[in-house]
């Protein structure tokens, strides 16, 4: 087994690398089929999300397969090879293996324990059976880690720990409250009709939602979603054509948008029309990049002018250095309400000023012994005066305005991005994307079970390897029992010539207890021989085998080819 898997994830690469080397569905397929024609390659397969991008294949040199391999990924991504190398990963035999196994289990997901992974793994194996580049190698591996993650699912509480990345991204948009009361009642739009954008529509209708509408570029596919959901459901559910998005989304509460587009479905004009569509108000972008309301009038509820804080340091005509607006009524500008929290640099200008002059902050850094010491004399006579200047602390905390609930949640799960990253600063929105939610799960709680699927991965890739070592031999020992059975079926016929009078039933039993024998021979040799061949370093079983028994090696290939043509046009399972 030569296993190589060369590639890139949110684990490795930002997500504007990631967002770049995204791969369309027919750049997958030529990434494959280039990797197969390759010289060092005889197996391939690519597995593609909205967070990883994986080449696997079977490789008879591991350098010249790890150089061929990252030069396709870096051509097919259109990342240059100098740009992409930095983020690549690479993983050989049995440390592939192990990769590959705990993907299928979720402990290398974005949201630890998701199990829509599994799905997309079935996906990547049915594409490459489909374009005849999976052989023996691939085929079982691909579907032991199926096998794999299904047992880590169902024989741990992996799912305790993580959930699909629709409902971590929903959750998100629901900001801590319940994700069944947040979205009870909505309208929701999905964008997409794909596997994501489908598990979207389902686990927005258990949710609750009031209506779903799906847009698609082909209309069938949408129309097909739409009746699932309605039927399955029983939540109202209709299609309607990309063309439709805009005046869709001036009516929904919640957007979902997973699509194969290489560009941008919504842009920050379209979310600004659609607020603007709902509110009937002009939408402006928050300056602080958050999206942030403005405030609202308790008594009418209309929006009420932001008013910008003073800077300070703000003199009057007596050249106070405080504002003395901003002093409480009653209080003097002398007094310790006015001075409270202050800075040093401004209480050294208050004190001075007090005293009857004002300081020049760029010509305090200047200043003399003698004008230091008449600055301490200015805050004596101050202190004396209005009494104790108080020590510097932390100003009162000052209560913030709540923010209003967005009018829309848009949640992007598309790689490359479907929504333009700018209606994260456009007020009366909420925007959840891909590398948001990698910030958010980056903190999210690890559950007690993760190591023990860490301890069914290890016991898999050690089971699996020995597997591959044993069926490694098999050929040999296919070649070494067909030698036999020719050299039997020689012996019979020099017998039948020797021996021309023999009745049909004494040849058939002569017949039998030849192979008999032979097989009694050679049973102890072979089962043993597997076995120390699946053992670590038994690859040398084979040769000797070989060796012993003076066996062709171009029977052994013709064996081992006729097997992986076998498993190449097999079809998806």
């Amino acid at each position: 087994m030569s296993l190589l898997v060369v590639g890139l994830s949110h684990r490795s690469a930002p997500v504007s690398v990631l967002e770049r080397a995204a791969l369309s569905a027919d750049a997958q397929v030529k990434l494959v089929q280039d990797t197969v024609a390759a010289e060092p390659a005889t197996e391939a397969a690519v597995l593609a999300t909205c967070n990883r991008i994986e080449l696997y294949a079977d490789v008879d040199k591991f350098h010249a397969g790890v150089a061929e391999l990252s030069t396709l990924l870096a051509q097919h991504s259109g990342v240059g090879l100098e740009e992409l190398t930095p983020y690549l990963y690479v993983h050989y035999e049995d440390r592939a293996v192990h990769h590959l196994f705990s993907v299928a289990c979720g402990l290398d997901s974005m949201v630890v324990g998701e199990g829509q992974i599994l799905g997309q793994i079935k996906d990547s194996l049915a594409k490459a059976q489909d374009l005849h580049s999976a052989g023996r190698l691939l085929n079982d591996l691909f579907q032991q880690a199926l096998r794999v993650g299904k047992r880590a699912h169902s024989e741990t509480g992996i799912d305790r720990a993580g959930q699909s990345l629709v409902t971590f991204g929903l959750e998100q948009l629901a900001e801590g409250a319940d994700v069944a009361a947040w979205a009870h009642g909505k309208k929701a739009l999905v964008i997409g009709a794909g596997s994501m954008s489908s598990l979207a529509a389902a686990t927005l209708a258990r949710a609750g939602v009031g209506e779903i509408v799906v847009a698609n570029r082909t209309r069938e596919r949408a129309e097909r979603l739409a009746e699932i959901l309605t039927d399955g459901t029983h939540v109202p559910a209709r299609a309607v054509p990309m063309d439709a998005v805009p005046v869709e989304l001036t009516r929904a509460d919640v957007v979902v948008s997973c699509t194969g587009a290489t560009g941008l479905v919504l842009t920050a004009e379209d979310v600004v029309g659609a607020v603007e569509g709902r509110t009937g108000r002009p939408a402006a972008f928050d300056e602080t990049g958050r999206t942030a309301p403005a405030p609202r009038s308790e008594a009418d509820g209309t929006d009420v002018p932001r008013t910008p804080l003073p800077p300070s340091g703000v003199g009057t005509d007596e050249e106070c250095p405080l504002d003395r607006a901003a002093v409480q009524g009653g209080f003097s500008v002398h007094g310790e309400a006015a001075v409270a929290g202050m800075d040093a640099a401004t209480l050294e200008q208050h004190a001075a000023w007090a005293a009857g002059g004002a300081v020049d902050r760029r010509e305090a850094s200047r200043r003399s012994p003698e004008a230091d010491a008449e600055l301490i004399t200015a805050l004596a006579a101050t202190a004396a005066t209005v009494g104790r200047i108080p020590e510097r602390r932390r100003p009162e905390p000052v209560a913030e305005t709540p923010r209003r609930a967005p009018v829309l949640a848009l949640l992007d799960l598309a790689m490359p991005r479907d929504v333009d990253a700018a209606v994260h600063r456009l007020t009366g929105v909420r925007l959840v994307d891909i590398e948001s939610l990698a910030e958010a799960s980056a903190d999210a709680p690890m559950a007690a079970d993760v190591d023990q699927v860490r301890r069914i991965v290890a016991d898999e890739v050690a089971a699996f390897g020995a597997a591959q070592r044993a069926a490694h031999i098999t050929p040999t020992v296919v070649a070494l029992r067909t030698m036999a059975a020719d050299v039997v079926a020689g012996e019979i016929a020099r017998l039948e010539g020797r021996l021309p009078g023999l009745d049909e039933k004494h040849r058939s039993e002569i017949t039998q207890t030849v192979r008999r024998v032979v097989d009694k021979l050679l049973h102890a040799p072979t089962v043993r021989v597997k076995q120390l061949a699946a053992e670590p370093g038994g690859a040398g079983y084979a040769d000797a085998l070989r060796t012993l028994f003076d066996l062709d090696q171009e029977t052994v290939a013709s064996v081992s080819r006729a097997e992986d043509s076998t498993e190449k046009n097999r079809g998806p399972r």
